[in-house]
């Protein structure tokens, strides 16, 4: 098992990404994992859906995908998120996992 939770959909040719978002940071990016969803940082505030579309971004670009191939898909108002992500489940492990801190 992965120390993170990220699950196939749509037959396997989409992911499905469990984040616990940090908004109001002080440093954006991979902070490392919290029960097994990705602890992500972000700069912007809870407001207004900013720091939804902050992780949106972030993500994207972790995993090199377009911000249009990733979706919030659970948790608008909470700091446990699901994301949708446009991509292999593999392929998003395994370009997140090289992301963690190495004491993970």
């Amino acid at each position: 098992m992965s120390v993170l939770d990220v699950q196939p959909r749509d037959g396997g040719r989409g992911a499905l990404l469990a984040v616990r978002a940090q908004p109001g940071a002080r440093r954006a990016g991979v902070l490392g994992t919290w029960n097994g969803h990705l602890k992500i940082g972000l700069h912007s505030p809870p407001e207004g859906g900013r720091a939804n579309q902050e992780l949106v971004d972030l993500v994207a670009r972790l995993v090199g995908l377009r911000s249009s191939q990733v979706s919030l898909v659970r948790g608008p108002r909470s700091r446990t998120k699901v994301l949708a992500l446009d991509a292999p489940p593999r392929l998003v492990l395994e370009r997140l996992l090289a992301l963690l801190p190495a004491a993970e």
